[in-house]
């Protein structure tokens, strides 16, 4: 894509001033460390500097792989959008080049694609040298609109013009982008696909000339919408290897609405006939029939107890007022929170009853904002204890001393809640509260309490403001110093909301100590706020601010789903396996008073089989937080199929902690269809020419590995792995990459649901965002038998192929940050054992050296 208009968090000022002057290019000086910095992929793509996202333009052309890319020239975040340029005769090494089609007064240039125009159909170049063509996504700087423009080569893609003619296809909107061209032989005609990206539809259209272009079709909505649709692509395999059995590929991409959350790549296969898409999956569904046990029909909560205002005196029949059109609940009736708007809050209990069936399907939909174990509805009182500040004076004295202040940011005294030009401030208690907003977020500097003695087994506080951890060089955080050292940090969670935390101190006890509260960020969320510091024997909770429906099993929630900030009520389900013939409850829970506060539900049963969701239903060329923007190369040699993604997630993807650089293509795939179980699938695999980077292999033998880790003697930061491994009584089992200390990367298989995930919790440094520390799962029926993964690991990325013994596949891509000391291998089985059948290893060479 491009990027829509959109708030971007952690901008930094700093940087976008010196992108302003033109000052963010590698001198000679530092050429030669390049490519050696922490984090820096050694074998996936990247700029020497700056910020990248989507690839664009991906063709084959006289014996180079053509890489362009959505980059910003003067920093390392979104701006400034140009083609990046990159070239490679294996698909391996890259040659970057400079900027093939750059900004300029008038237009930003979004996303696109190239192709050979071999007939000089456009009259662009000539028929004994024809050109290349780019179509392009232009930006109009001055009203946001999104229209389809061409620039052009003749010099093998080296330097390129714009076209006079441009634009070639406007239809005054903002969100008309992302167009794949590519010539369509049986109508001798050029077809682009191109995304009507907030109507969830990809256009068609024809072309003789590339210039001239007549609409065909749309295709959608369909599969996954919860986010804008963005840079489709549009291609024929065949199927099985038969060329005789051709099928259609419609890619996809979505943010946000991806099946791991944020950023997303989806496909159709479908039939194409020159004009039309049409997907083999209709996207009908029945969910499973079960024994209804509430679906809101008969006028009243009935035995369900409503507490508070949020749920109103009875099931909704419509929106409520103030309420956009609720969509997706069956019947006439729905439990709706939104009574007295977002800010209501309250919950809707069903009785205690008996589990009897293996699910309890339901529908859910509303905000976004799920259950955060150990949180607690309601407010909590102040933990008892001895108070170190609770920041009502007018000056930074407390009981302990007066807190010592540096730099601007934090001012003579504790602020009186929330500062000019911010955002409401909520969570302190009392009046005051430390709010380094004084200068807004430019400003810095620290607060320091006097020391004191640990005597106490937590540190409990309330803290909010934004979320830069210590990793990120320029904090924003709450530090516990002890001899000098920071034992313990905590963040805002990028929020003016205050929230309890809690440090257990245990380890401490008796020990000098102060607390540093730091503001070292100019950027997006760059202050902190703190209130009501105390040394006690409890251990504060955090709030509750969820909207969501939630299993209870001896009060307690065990699961929970939550909606997808959209008043449609899709699909849910809770496994209910493991409490058979114990009582339980349904909980709809209304927590959160900010936008999307609010939650909708409907159809409670009791099935045999889980309901699945629109975007479990939905087909994923990838199931990993990191796989977006995902696009195919025109004119491929032999025929084949090659995909590139950008290696990021735009939850976070302007946060990754990577310098000079930020962002990573993802290793080139080779797509093929196959049959699996009787339904076409995609599969995907690296291609080929990664074996050029192998040294010498290592085999380790088959090991059985009971209740625990096993090292494997297998070290390396870019490693290609291929391993069978098969469950024998172990509830999970898998191999663990990237370890050292406390670190490890997971790649698992869960025989308790059937699925495959990628674990990256404790991978490293993943302070940067609340977003990042995450685990992805995907389904995949082992029925018994191996499970074979396919493993490539970078310095910040592990690609996962898995695949079971029917030939069914799941690929999950996630970023990690490990230290570069761990690079060890392991073997793992929680709850019982499991077998490596084998495990082969590669070290990958780096391809910059």
């Amino acid at each position: 894509m491009s990027r829509t208009t959109r708030p971007r968090r952690r901008l930094r000022t700093a940087l976008a001033a010196l992108s302003g002057l033109g000052l963010l290019v590698a001198s000679p000086a530092s050429a030669a460390t390049l490519h050696q910095e922490p984090y820096r992929p050694q074998f996936h793509f990247t700029p020497a500097q700056n910020w990248m996202n989507d690839p664009n333009g991906l063709i084959w052309y006289k014996g180079r792989y053509h890489l362009f890319f959505q980059y910003n020239p003067a920093g390392d975040t979104w701006g400034n959008m140009s083609w990046g340029h990159a070239v490679s005769t294996d698909l391996v090494h890259w040659k970057e080049l400079p900027v093939a089609i750059p900004q300029d007064d008038d237009e930003m240039v979004f996303s696109g694609s190239v192709v050979l125009d071999k007939d000089n159909t456009s009259g662009l170049g000539s028929t004994k040298n024809p050109p290349l063509v780019a179509v392009y996504t232009g930006l109009v700087k001055s009203t946001g609109v999104q229209r389809q423009s061409l620039a052009y080569s003749t010099d093998g893609g080296t330097t390129w013009a714009r076209y006079s003619g441009n634009p070639v296809l406007d239809l005054g909107s903002v969100n008309f982008r992302d167009p794949k061209v590519f010539w369509y032989a049986p109508t001798h005609s050029w077809l682009m696909a191109v995304a009507l990206s907030d109507q969830h539809k990809i256009s068609f259209y024809g072309s003789a000339d590339l210039r001239h272009w007549n609409h065909l079709s749309d295709f959608g909505p369909a599969g996954a919408t919860g986010g804008v649709w963005e840079c489709p692509d549009l291609f024929p395999l065949p199927v099985d290897g038969d060329v005789t059995k051709t099928r259609w590929v419609l890619a996809v991409n979505l943010n946000p609405g991806g099946i791991a959350g944020g950023s997303g790549a989806q496909y159709f296969v479908g039939d194409f006939d020159g004009t039309k898409f049409t997907a083999a999956d209709s996207g009908a569904y029945t969910a499973p029939s079960g024994t209804v046990m509430q679906d809101f029909e008969s006028g009243s909560f009935g035995d369900w107890t409503a507490a508070g205002s949020a749920f109103g005196g009875a099931p909704a029949t419509a929106a409520v007022d103030g309420q956009s059109a609720v969509t997706g609940f069956d019947g006439q009736a729905f439990a709706d929170s939104y009574h007295g708007g977002d800010a209501a809050t309250g919950t809707l209990t069903s009785p205690a009853f008996t589990v009897t069936g293996d699910y309890i399907n339901f529908k859910v939909g509303g905000g976004n904002h799920p259950y955060r174990p150990g949180s607690v509805l309601g407010d909590e009182p102040t933990p008892a204890g001895e108070a170190l500040a609770d920041f009502e004076g007018g000056t930074y004295s407390s009981p302990i001393g007066d807190w010592t202040a540096t730099g601007d940011a934090f001012g003579s005294g504790p602020a009186q809640g929330t500062l000019p030009d911010q955002q409401q401030v909520s969570g302190y208690l009392g009046h005051g509260l430390v709010n380094s907003y004084l200068h807004g977020d430019a400003g810095t500097g620290t607060l320091t309490s006097p020391a004191f003695t640990i005597d106490k087994r937590y540190l409990d506080f309330l803290v909010g403001g934004g979320y830069h951890g210590l990793s990120s060089g320029t904090p924003t955080a709450v530090e516990l110093v002890v001899d000098g050292k920071v034992v313990r940090s905590a963040t805002g969670a990028d929020a003016e909301a205050l929230d309890w935390a809690s440090w257990d101190l245990s380890d401490l006890q008796g020990k000098q100590a102060r607390i540093r509260v730091v503001d070292a960020d100019t950027g997006g969320w760059g202050h902190i706020n703190l209130d009501q510091v105390v040394l006690s024997d409890t251990q504060a909770r955090p709030r509750s601010a969820e909207t969501g429906v939630n299993l209870l099993v001896d009060g307690k929630v065990v699961q929970s789903a939550t909606g997808s900030d959209s008043e449609h009520l899709d699909w849910a389900s809770f496994d209910t396996t493991a409490y058979q013939g114990r009582k339980v409850q349904i909980q709809i829970v209304d927590a959160n008073t900010g936008g999307w506060g609010h939650v909708l539900a409907d159809d409670f049963s009791v099935a045999d089989e889980p309901a699945l969701s629109v975007p479990e239903r939905a087909h994923w060329l990838d199931r990993g937080r990191d796989f977006y923007a995902a696009n195919t190369y025109n004119d491929a040699p032999g025929g084949r199929r090659v995909m590139i993604a950008w290696m990021n997630n735009w939850d976070y993807g302007q946060a990754v902690p990577t310098s000079p650089w930020r962002s990573a293509d993802t290793f080139p795939r080779q797509l093929a269809l196959q049959t699996v179980n009787g339904t076409v699938r995609l599969v995907q695999k690296p291609v080929e020419e990664l074996k050029t980077l192998r040294g010498a292999a290592a085999d380790v033998p088959a090991t059985t590995v009971t209740d625990g880790t096993t090292p494997l003697g297998v070290r390396g930061s870019t490693l290609e792995l291929q391993a069978t491994l098969t469950a024998g009584t172990a509830e999970r089992f898998g191999l663990d990459v990237r370890t050292g200390g406390v670190q490890r990367t997971r790649i698992g298989y869960d025989t308790t649901t059937g699925e495959v995930y990628l674990d990256r919790t404790a991978s490293g440094t993943t302070d940067f965002d609340p977003a990042f520390a995450s685990t992805e799962r995907a389904p995949l029926a082992l029925d018994g038998k191996p499970l074979s993964l396919h493993v490539l690991v970078d310095a910040s990325s592990v690609e996962v192929y898995a695949e079971n013994a029917a030939g069914e596949q799941a690929v999950l891509t996630d970023q990690v940050f490990p230290d570069a000391s761990s690079t060890g291998v392991d073997v793992f089985a929680d709850g019982g054992t499991a077998k490596l059948g084998r495990l082969k290893a590669w070290q990958l060479a780096s391809i910059w050296k």
